[in-house]
C-alpha cells in the first residue's frame, strides 16, 4: 500500500463530523492498509494496531508524554505539567506514589457503600415505560457525586463540577477560548483554595493527603496540586460517564447481551470490561518519539508525535479474533486498552470499574428491558468518546 493511501487515510481522522458518526469503518481500514499512517496536515503518526499500541505505552524511555498526549498540543510547551499524564518516569513514578494509596483495590472497596447509595438513589428516580436521557440523569450525575465525596466537597456542587469538566476537553463545549479560559480559571481557583483549607485543617480525603505530601521535603506547590486535582476531576468522571452512557446504548441495540446479565448476573464483571472495551471512552493520546525508531516497519524520527488509537487497537482481530467487531458480554480473556497499559494505566481504574459494577447491578434490580427511544447525540470530540444524549426506554 503506497504512503499517500496511508496518510489520506490518516487525515480522515481530522474529518469533522466523524466521531458524531461512526469511525470504525475507517478504524478498519486504517489496521489493515495502514497501521501507521502520517497525519501530513497535523504532522503525527496514526497507530490502530494493538500491538503497536501496546509497544508504545510500555516504553516512555523511546515515546514521552511531557510533550503533550494531545494532537492539539503539538508544538506547545509547558512551564509545568497539566496533568500527570503529562509526565514521564522519574517524575511521573514519583507523584503516582503519591496517590496511588487513595485508588488501591482495598481503599476503593471502602466507597462501596456510599457510591451504592448514589446508584440506588438515581436508578431509584428513573421513570420506568417512558423515554428518558440516560445521559442527563444518570451517567452525568453518577460520577460527579462520586468525584465530589472523594473530594470532600458538597456533593450537590456536581452541576459546576460537570462545567469545569467540559471546558478542560477539546472539542465538547462549544465555548470561545476566552470563556475556556474563564471557567478553568475559575475551577483552579476554588480546587486551590480548597486544597490550601485542606492543608491548614486536614481530613480524611484525598484532598488533604495531597496537600500535606512532600516530595524531598518539599510540598507541592500550586501548580502541583492543580495538576493533580483537575485530573482527579475530569478523568475521574469522563472515563465513568461515557462508558455508562455508551454501554447502555450498546445494551439497547444488543438486546440479547442484556439478556445474559439478567439470566446470569456472574457476567457483570466481564460486562464491565467489554463495555470498556466497546465504547473506547478515551478514543486516543498522543505520545512524542525520543530517538529515531520503527512501528511495524516504518521508520519514526526523533521528535515525531505519535497517536495511539485506543478505540481502533480494542478491535484488532489479530488480538480480539473473529468477534472483535461483536459486543460479548461474557468475553474473557479481554487485554483491552481503554483504561491505557504501562506507565500511564489508569490510576483510576478500581475506581471506574466499581462504579460501572455497582450501577449496571442496580439496574438489573429495577429493570429488565432497555430499549432505543431516538437517536443518540455524540461529542464531535477526537479525545473522549462523550455521548451528549441517549434517549432511552427502561422497563
Amino acid at each position: 500500500m503506497s504512503a499517500t493511501r496511508g496518510s489520506e487515510l490518516a487525515e480522515g481522522l481530522l474529518e469533522p463530523g466523524l466521531y458524531q458518526g461512526d469511525p470504525f469503518p475507517l478504524y478498519r481500514a486504517l489496521r489493515a492498509e495502514a497501521p501507521v499512517a502520517w497525519c501530513a496536515s497535523k504532522g503525527f503518526w496514526a497507530v490502530t494496531t494493538h500491538r503497536e499500541v501496546s509497544a508504545i505505552s510500555v516504553d516512555p524511555q523511546r515515546f514521552r508524554s511531557g510533550a503533550g498526549i494531545l494532537v492539539e498540543e503539538i508544538g506547545h510547551s509547558y512551564d509545568s505539567p497539566p496533568t500527570m499524564m503529562h509526565t514521564d518516569p522519574p517524575a511521573h513514578t514519583r507523584y503516582r506514589r503519591l496517590v496511588q494509596p487513595s485508588f488501591k483495590p482495598t481503599a476503593v472497596r471502602s466507597l462501596d457503600e456510599p457510591i451504592r447509595a448514589m446508584a440506588h438513589r438515581l436508578v431509584g428516580a428513573l421513570p420506568s415505560d417512558e423515554p428518558v436521557d440516560v445521559v442527563e440523569v444518570l451517567s452525568v450525575p453518577y460520577p460527579l457525586q462520586v468525584i465530589c465525596e472523594l473530594l470532600g466537597t458538597d456533593p450537590d456542587r456536581w452541576p459546576t463540577f460537570f462545567e469545569w469538566s467540559e471546558a478542560v476537553i477539546p472539542g465538547t463545549l462549544d465555548l470561545t477560548e476566552e470563556e475556556r479560559g474563564r471557567i478553568q480559571l475559575e475551577m483552579w481557583e476554588h480546587l486551590i483554595d480548597l486544597a490550601t483549607r485542606r492543608r491548614a485543617e486536614p481530613l480524611d480525603d484525598v484532598v488533604s493527603q495531597l496537600a500535606t505530601a512532600t516530595i524531598d521535603g518539599e510540598e507541592l506547590s500550586e501548580a502541583e496540586l492543580a495538576m493533580f486535582l483537575i485530573q482527579l476531576l475530569v478523568a475521574g468522571n469522563e472515563t465513568t460517564r461515557n462508558l455508562i452512557s455508551g454501554g447502555l446504548v450498546a445494551l439497547s441495540e444488543h438486546p440479547e447481551q442484556l439478556e445474559r446479565l439478567i439470566d446470569d448476573r456472574s457476567l457483570i464483571p466481564t460486562a464491565v470490561e467489554e463495555l470498556l472495551r466497546w465504547t473506547a471512552p478515551v478514543v486516543s493520546f498522543m505520545r512524542t518519539a525520543t530517538t529515531d525508531t520503527e512501528l511495524a516497519g516504518v521508520h519514526i524520527s526523533d521528535g515525531d508525535p505519535v497517536l495511539m488509537v485506543y478505540a481502533a487497537a480494542n478491535r484488532d482481530p489479530l488480538v480480539f479474533g473473529d468477534s472483535a467487531e461483536q459486543l460479548d458480554v461474557g468475553r474473557d480473556p479481554n487485554p483491552h486498552l481503554s483504561l491505557g497499559f504501562g506507565t500511564h494505566f489508569c490510576l483510576g481504574a478500581p475506581l471506574a470499574r466499581l462504579e460501572a459494577k455497582i450501577i449496571l447491578e442496580e439496574l438489573l434490580e429495577r429493570f429488565t428491558s432497555i430499549t432505543p427511544s431516538g437517536p443518540v447525540t455524540r461529542s464531535p470530540s477526537s479525545i473522549i468518546a462523550g455521548v451528549s444524549r441517549a434517549p432511552l426506554v427502561l422497563r
